[in-house]
């Protein structure tokens, strides 16, 4: 078996605040500020005749605008932003699209997934936390500070950090070709971490935007929610990644939604699986006794999980849970408190 070779980061220094880092010729690295524990996000600009093509955009906020036009005055200077790409619906990659739409003309390339759940959850502001929300909190056992903290406050609205979308957009779809930055691409889907993820990969081999599906130094979030409660995104997620390690190669320079741009991505896509599979033989041993979902945490992450992480916690707890009992492996009963208790068959 042929060795595979160690993950490697050209440029260990990310970019500052409204400037930009050029990771090949006609490729641009900027980052967007997040208001959470993962706090940034990557953004990339590819050069083109017609104007920039940029990929994924952070969220909709008075200090994301900001940047941007401090990176539109300056090394985006000279071209307009023709297109925006966005490999997922998550608010921290669409949260600005509908702005370069309104506002810069910009042509939106989106997956029909992305582009459907995106426009209907902008649209979809609640007050407070609706019942099927807190039901599925109390099935995955939440910690009872944690649901009174969060029952005091108004819930996340996704149109809090997301733009509206005009009406309109650009398809992109498995096995698609289109042409920018000066380079030929293929579009190829993921999936677990967020439905009909877009990757695209450069026909010449050297650059993969990967968007949230591989990224080099955290796992991405695979998670359940209330809006699907009886899922099973980790079984999309590694069949995502088993056929795309089959695209994967040594020197591409792969272009993340977080962290740092790397090389090694056969060596990636094999630790990711790997790991997964290895937290599931963990939880299995966990499950000797019955336990609910918020009680798989220190097997699962192996650190305290603070309130800032929490929801995220919680959602990819079951998310793992729901596999195993997908599978046939382990069984669920509700306890008094209406928690489901998970146990190993």
């Amino acid at each position: 078996m042929t060795a595979l070779s160690p993950l490697c980061f050209p440029h260990e220094t990310p970019p500052d605040s409204g400037e930009a880092i050029e990771v090949s010729p006609g490729v641009l690295w900027m980052r967007l500020p997040l208001p959470m524990a993962l706090d940034h996000v990557n953004v990339f600009a590819f050069e083109d005749e017609g104007g920039w093509s940029i990929v994924d955009t952070g969220f909709d906020t008075r200090k994301a605008r900001g940047i941007w036009q401090k990176l539109l005055d300056g090394p985006l200077s000279g071209a307009p932003i023709a297109r925006v790409l966005v490999t997922h619906h998550h608010p921290d990659h669409i949260g600005l699209a509908g702005w370069f739409q309104a506002e810069h003309g910009a042509e939106l390339l989106t997956t029909r997934t992305s582009w459907l759940t995106a426009r209907m959850l902008t649209l979809d502001n609640q007050p407070e936390h609706v019942p099927e929300a807190i039901r599925f909190w109390d099935r995955a056992g939440m910690d009872s500070a944690e649901k009174a903290r969060r029952m005091s406050e108004r819930p996340f609205n996704f149109a809090d950090m997301v733009a509206p979308l005009p009406l309109g957009y650009t398809r992109l779809q498995e096995g698609q070709r289109l042409a920018f930055g000066g380079r030929d691409w293929t579009v190829r889907m993921g999936n677990g971490h967020a439905p009909e993820h877009a990757t695209l990969w450069a026909e010449e081999g050297d650059l993969v935007i990967a968007g949230d599906q591989m990224i080099a130094s955290i796992s991405p979030n695979i998670g359940v929610h209330a809006t699907e409660p009886e899922a099973d995104p980790l079984a999309e997620w590694l069949e995502a990644c088993e056929r795309l390690s089959g695209f994967a190669r040594d020197e591409q320079l792969v272009l993340s939604g977080h962290k740092l741009p790397f090389t090694g991505l056969p060596a990636r896509m094999t630790q990711l699986i790997k790991n997964h599979h290895t937290a599931l033989e963990r939880l299995m041993e966990h499950l000797a006794l019955p336990r609910t979902a918020a009680q798989c945490f220190p097997v699962l992450f192996r650190r305290a999980i603070g309130p800032a992480e929490y929801g995220l916690a919680l959602a990819e707890a079951v998310a793992h849970l729901n596999h195993l009992y997908q599978a046939g492996r382990i069984s669920r009963a509700l306890d008094d408190d209406g928690a489901w208790l998970w146990q190993a068959k």
